[in-house]
C-alpha cells in the first residue's frame, strides 16, 4: 500500500512539473489517503503484535 502511495506522489510531481494542476492535485490527494491509510494499518498491526506476545 505504501508503494501505491509512492505511486501517486510521483505521478503528481510529474503532472505538476509539466503544469497539468487537476492530475497533480488528484494523484496527490490520492497518495495522501492512501498513505494515512497505510500508517492506520501499521498502528493495528503493531498494536496485534504486542498483544499476541
Amino acid at each position: 500500500m505504501l508503494r501505491w502511495a509512492l505511486i501517486f506522489l510521483i505521478v503528481a510531481l510529474i503532472a505538476a512539473i509539466f503544469g497539468f494542476g487537476g492530475i497533480a492535485a488528484g494523484a496527490a490527494s490520492i497518495a495522501k489517503i492512501i498513505f494515512y491509510i497505510f500508517l492506520v494499518l501499521l498502528v493495528i498491526s503493531l498494536i496485534m503484535g504486542l498483544v499476541r506476545r
